[in-house]
């Protein structure tokens, strides 16, 4: 299958800095660990997918480059692998996607103080300034895009309800971007409950919603697995022509909805779990080439329409 990048930029550069990259830094071999949690659900699993494509891809590019790859599915067991890294495998980098900010901070500092290169993914650790390089989705636009296509497409006067993820900061920057959005719209806004991006909570808050609320016009579910809940207590309603739903992050099955034009699912919003290739792609140019990769590197979140789905359906992916 030929694939489709959502890190264009990243892949871009590692194209066109492969040459060089083979032809420098030939008589050291560098050691990268990666440290990531486990495929405890649907974007995680994803994630998980395109991590280890893109190790393989760019161990056959970099022979002098060899990764280390370990997944936890709790703060502790991750906390353990990355000391195992520092102590055992002499890494000279680490990427991470912290299971969360706090137990993180001190384990990835510590790295940091050993003179290794961190780039962190995706969820910020709790003290700012220690990574060298990082990478995430803009959570903002995510919000903005979704809201935008609500005020779109709906009038004033409409009903809507909204499911929040965790209760997190990331969460936050979301909800008060889609919020943002509606301001002035005339969208009125019933409800909003944390479903946890857990497809069992959501369906639970949306059975809520439905006894709770006779007329819903749309739903923001916020998150593609919890969209798959949702759907599932809308159909054992027998309310599924009452309304549409809009998820988010690129789940193949909701992709495949959209591109086949499904009236309940009329687009998507990206937060690629592909980022994280992303994230390898530009550490492992830090190694191989001079190529500049400090700083931020937000991939912006873009709508899913049934035009230009192709580009994001991963058949092979299990997100």
């Amino acid at each position: 299958m030929k694939r489709r990048h959502f890190f264009g930029a990243a892949a871009a550069l590692a194209m066109a800095t492969a040459t060089v990259g083979a032809v420098q830094a030939q008589d050291k071999t560098y050691t990268i660990g990666v440290s990531i949690p486990s495929a405890t659900h649907g974007f995680m699993g994803g994630l998980n997918w395109h991590a280890q494509q893109s190790i393989a891809r760019l161990e056959a590019t970099y022979p002098n480059v060899k990764f280390v790859l370990a997944t936890a599915g709790e703060p502790g067991k991750q906390v353990d692998d990355i000391e195992d890294m520092l102590a055992t495998r002499n890494i000279d980098g680490l990427i991470v996607l912290p299971f969360e900010s706090e137990p993180l901070t001190g384990p990835v500092k510590a790295v940091k103080d050993a003179g290794k290169w961190v780039t962190v993914v995706d969820r910020g650790l709790s003290v700012e300034g220690i990574e060298d390089l990082f990478v995430a989705g803009d959570n903002t636009a995510f919000g903005r895009v979704a809201g935008e296509y609500f005020r779109a497409n709906l009038p004033s006067g409409a009903k809507i309800v909204m499911l929040r993820g965790i209760p997190t900061t990331l969460d936050n920057e979301r909800v008060a971007a889609f919020e943002k959005a509606l301001e002035g719209s005339g969208i009125e806004i019933l409800d909003k409950q944390h479903g946890n991006w857990n497809r069992d909570d959501a369906f639970t808050v949306m059975q809520d919603y439905l006894s709770k609320y006779p007329k819903i016009d749309a739903v923001w579910a916020s998150d593609d697995d919890m969209a798959i809940g949702v759907m599932e207590a809308i159909a054992q309603a027998g309310r599924e022509k009452e309304m549409w739903i809009i998820g988010g992050a690129g789940m193949k099955e909701i992709v495949k909805r959209v591109m086949d034009k499904d009236p309940q699912v009329p687009v998507d919003v990206t937060y690629p779990p592909a980022l994280i290739s992303a994230a390898i792609e530009l550490t492992a140019l830090r190694f191989v080439s001079e190529t500049p990769v400090y700083g931020r590197f937000i991939i912006g979140s873009t709508l899913i329409t049934p035009e230009n789905a192709e580009r994001f359906y991963f058949p092979d992916s299990p997100f």
